[in-house]
């Protein structure tokens, strides 16, 4: 089973060569203080095609926003994302894993937490995140070579 770590190389892999293809370049960590409105952080997530933020003070982590909690936080309670502090809605108990955690360990955490997104922290320090989504990718991906192997097998071509 692939480690975290292995779903992170993958997934910078594929930001690489699309940012490339689109021109630009990225690879690092989108984050957001909590002092920020919420229309900033929406407008962040928007930007670089992601649905949370690891929220961060000066380099540590203090959280994590994402659009679920505006959605629940700031639209149904009929506040203004302008207005609104990040530090208002974001979620403070931080579930996190490390590259060393294995695949199925995040989607039974994300499962047991209801949660769509991991923040991946390594000696202390976020080097990314992993949604629900890279899990599946991940999952489906092993799936396939898995079938390949076997219908090579059934074919008798080892």
């Amino acid at each position: 089973m692939k480690t975290v770590g292995d779903v992170m190389q993958h997934k910078a892999r594929l930001q690489r060569e699309r940012l490339e293809s689109e021109g630009l370049s990225g690879g690092e960590v989108y984050s957001i203080p909590p002092i920020a409105s919420v229309f900033e952080a929406i407008q962040m997530m928007s930007d670089h095609h992601v649905g949370a933020l690891p929220v961060m003070i000066e380099g540590k982590l203090v959280g994590i926003v994402s659009e679920r909690d505006y959605a629940r936080k700031v639209i149904l309670k009929d506040k203004s994302s302008k207005t609104t502090r990040v530090s208002e809605i974001m979620t403070r108990d931080v579930v996190s894993v490390s590259t060393q955690d294995r695949m199925s360990d995040c989607v039974d955490l994300m499962t047991s937490h209801h949660i769509r997104h991991l923040v991946v922290v390594d000696q202390g320090e976020v080097s990314g995140m992993l949604s629900l989504r890279d899990l599946f990718m991940e999952i489906i991906d092993e799936q396939s070579e898995t079938i390949d192997q076997l219908e090579g097998y059934i074919r008798g071509g080892h």
